[in-house]
């Protein structure tokens, strides 16, 4: 019999991240390696952290996550989301402590098109009077 888990699917960007929590020491590993080793950045480290630090479960729960697309950011963003999630999943109780903190919340943003005849999204080709 496997153990139980509890899954939650997170996005930013273009980012997309598949959490999936058990119960554990507080292991955080993304796409088979630690999450020390995957983030140089320490604030991104303590962004896919956020939501077990509110609930108070770092040390109890083993997060997996496997997540492509995007940038550091984005994908930080997307574990964080795909974790506050499976959270909820786990437990129900922790969704308004969650919204509270904003993790529920799917950030929307990703980039403009480039239209046609225009340099990009925006800017324009440079006008000549003359």
């Amino acid at each position: 019999m496997s153990t139980p888990q509890n899954y939650g699917t997170g996005r930013r960007k273009t980012a997309i991240a598949r959490v999936y929590l058990r119960a554990g020491s507080g292991r955080f590993l993304i796409n088979d390696r630690e999450a020390d080793a995957y983030f140089s950045n320490p604030i991104l480290r303590a962004v896919v952290r956020q939501p077990l630090v509110i609930a108070e479960l770092t040390d109890r729960l083993d997060a997996i996550a496997s997540v492509c697309g995007g940038g550091h950011t984005g994908q930080a963003g997307a574990i964080r989301h795909g974790v506050t999630r499976a959270l909820l999943d786990f437990n129900a109780e922790l969704r308004k402590k969650m919204r509270d903190a904003g993790f529920l919340t799917r950030d929307p943003r990703i980039k403009e098109r480039k239209k046609y005849g225009q340099k990009g999204a925006r800017r324009r080709f440079q006008f000549s009077k003359r």
